[in-house]
């Protein structure tokens, strides 16, 4: 309940949205089955033209999660969910909620060495995945200790005239699963096995356990394991409900990843919460995004500032009516002023009010906890904390909250935050620290300010990070690739500005001979860097050099290469990285 002596200045900007939310004593399964009961045949997801009611998503999710106990799944085991935004991968996530196991939900693209760490992390014996990402698994299953791969296919859950033209084209180039890998059990296989076996009707974990595992980055070589819980994506629903107004019978055409914070928690969950749908797109292209904005004309969008970009740049999207949009959010990156205004022209011009909101946040409270709230916007600022969610600066490396338009660190709390670094206790211990006012508080190695209002203006990282098209990408990891390699002595790597990805990654490679190599040597290393890395973290500039600019105490000097980078640009570096690395968005 709001106070006339609450501290938080934003929420006159709120216009009729809760202060705070209530966050209802249910797990994520249970939130949808009792969707399910109070709509059963409404649509809930919609898949290359086939439609689920409720009642279907329910069964397929109920029979899902008897395959899994099957196979012997029980509470706090772990599974890896390495998929597209097919069905398979909704099924299965709210399959595993039900008995009380974890869904360790991972990037399909990933590199081996990334998917052997997630699952050394997690302990994770079974994955899921498609046929097509088979090979990847199957080479590192016996080194990783799997004992499952449960493999479906993007056919499995097409229509009829559909899945027949997928078989004919792209189902042809597909190379075939082996039939006599122990490991395996297709789909379908797997589904059968939990014919007949009961699933305890009782919650094997509360609100408050563990029940997903989402990566994000540090200032290590590899992503940290973000353990996240029911209570957290349900309060983050509320809060996104509050806010954007969703309803029954509304849609969200959901292209955002399964695997992040931003698809799951806003454009699947809130959805299922509400008796909404989504539509689950799973790959991008600007041709399939507008053709399914024309078909499905959805309530609600959603994207990183790349996704919007790359609109405005295809001319079919002047084609696209919005009179139906009630929604349209960006995060996962910098929304530059200029973007936002561009694409509030176009859906003015094209039948819509509305505007785009601008989103930050972070995996660790699992998605977007500040929003740029409508009819409010501020040049330059992300926006005010959401429902439920406090935001404050404070002194980098302290608790000591700082005073309105001071640079300082971000720091929030409210229900949508972490338990923790899955394993990792002294990071979680640095991350999330108690405050004098008794709450836990999330420190967040933003850097920026606070305006007496409540707004929020992102001014860098204090944690090296490079923003891809949305995707965080760690210089430490592509350092660590590049300089494994023999011919590579050492590597620095930084963000350089990109019109289209917001950021590209540049690599400055000093060889072990002196020498300074040519094209060759080049698509070597570039070659070496496809094989190990995702390919947003795959540098698309390269520089040799025959040493690196060094620090008083022996590390590589990277902003130093920054300012060079923004000099001959004709730019200035403000922060520790160079344009396009800092991200005000949903991280």
């Amino acid at each position: 309940m709001t106070t006339a002596s609450d501290d938080r200045p934003w929420l006159k900007y709120y216009d009729g949205a809760p202060a705070d939310i209530d966050v209802p004593d249910t797990t994520m399964y249970e939130a949808l089955a009792a969707q399910a009961a109070r709509t059963p045949a409404a649509t809930a997801v919609i898949f290359m033209g086939r439609r689920f009611t409720y009642a279907q998503a329910l069964a397929e999710v109920d029979a899902c999660a008897a395959a899994f106990r099957a196979l012997g799944v029980g509470p706090r085991d772990s599974v890896v969910l390495s998929l597209p935004n097919v069905p398979t991968v909704v099924i299965c996530f709210y399959a595993l909620n039900r008995l009380g196991a974890v869904a360790v939900m991972t990037h399909p693209l990933s590199s081996p060495g990334e998917l052997r760490h997630y699952i050394a992390m997690t302990g994770a014996r079974t994955v899921v995945t498609l046929d097509m990402f088979y090979p990847v698994f199957h080479e590192l299953a016996a080194d990783a200790g799997l004992e499952r791969l449960v493999i479906g296919s993007l056919a499995d859950y097409l229509p009829p005239v559909t899945k027949v033209g997928y078989a004919l084209t792209r189902g042809r180039k597909m190379p075939p699963v082996p039939t006599d890998d122990p490991l395996v059990t297709r789909w379908a296989a797997f589904l059968a096995g939990g014919a007949g076996v009961t699933v305890p009707p009782v919650r094997q974990l509360t609100p408050e356990d563990t029940c997903t595992v989402l990566f994000s980055g540090g200032t290590t070589d590899l992503p940290k394991g973000i353990e996240l819980t029911s209570a957290a994506f349900n309060a983050l629903a509320k809060s996104m409900v509050a806010i954007s107004g969703i309803a029954p019978g509304d849609s969200v055409l959901a292209i955002l990843p399964a695997f992040h914070g931003f698809g799951l928690g806003l454009c699947i969950h809130t959805a299922l919460t509400m008796g909404a749908h989504f539509v689950l797109v799973p790959e991008f292209s600007p041709k399939i995004y507008i053709a399914n904005l024309k078909k499905h004309h959805p309530s609600y969008i959603a994207g990183v500032p790349t996704l919007f970009e790359a609109l405005l740049r295809d001319p079919a999207f002047a084609e696209v009516r919005f009179s139906s949009l009630k929604g349209a959010f960006s995060g996962g990156d910098m929304l530059s002023a200029d973007l936002k205004h561009r694409f509030d022209a176009a859906l003015f011009a094209q039948g819509s009010p509305i505007e785009l909101m601008e989103g930050y946040g972070l995996t660790e409270c699992v998605t977007g906890c500040v929003l740029s709230p409508p009819r409010h916007y501020r040049e330059n600022a992300m926006g005010i904390p959401t429902p439920g969610m406090r935001m404050k600066v404070v002194e980098p490396g302290t608790t000591r909250e700082l005073p309105p338009d001071t640079e300082g660190e971000f720091a929030m709390t409210g229900p949508t935050l972490m338990k923790g670094y899955l394993g990792d206790p002294a990071a979680t211990a640095d991350t999330l620290r108690v405050h004098g006012d008794g709450r836990t508080w999330l420190h967040t190695g933003d850097l920026g300010t606070m305006d007496a209002d409540g707004y929020l203006y992102f001014r860098g990282r204090s944690k090296r990070l490079i923003k891809v098209s949305g995707v965080a990408v760690y210089p430490v990891q592509v350092e660590q690739v590049l300089e494994a390699h023999p011919l590579v002595a050492r590597a620095c790597v930084i963000g350089l500005p990109d019109d289209y990805q917001m950021a590209s990654v540049k690599a400055f490679v000093v060889l072990a001979d002196g020498s300074l190599g040519g094209d060759a040597v080049k698509a070597e290393l570039i070659a070496y860097c496809r094989q190990h890395l995702n390919k947003w973290s795959v540098p698309r500039h390269l520089e040799f050099r025959t040493s690196l600019p060094m620090t008083k105490v022996g590390k590589i000097a990277y902003t130093d290469l920054e300012r060079e980078e923004a000099e001959r640009a004709g730019g200035a570096v403000d922060g520790e990285v160079a344009g396009g690395a800092g991200s005000a968005g949903a991280r």
